[in-house]
């Protein structure tokens, strides 16, 4: 089973946080936030590696 470290999060205007999804590899993630703020709306995307419990 792939584990799906990686997460895109997009911040509105107002600062809340929603996720919109969890991807296997930075790269996937960063392509996905990447084509999100090229839709030309003012949210700001972000990558985040999820950390796992030890």
């Amino acid at each position: 089973m792939t584990e799906l470290l990686w997460v895109v999060v997009r911040q509105d205007d107002n600062g809340n946080r929603y996720r919109v999804g969890r991807y296997a590899t930075r790269e996937e993630a960063q392509g996905v936030a990447d084509r999100l703020e090229a839709g030309g709306h003012r949210q700001v995307y972000l990558v985040q590696r999820i950390e796992t419990p030890a």
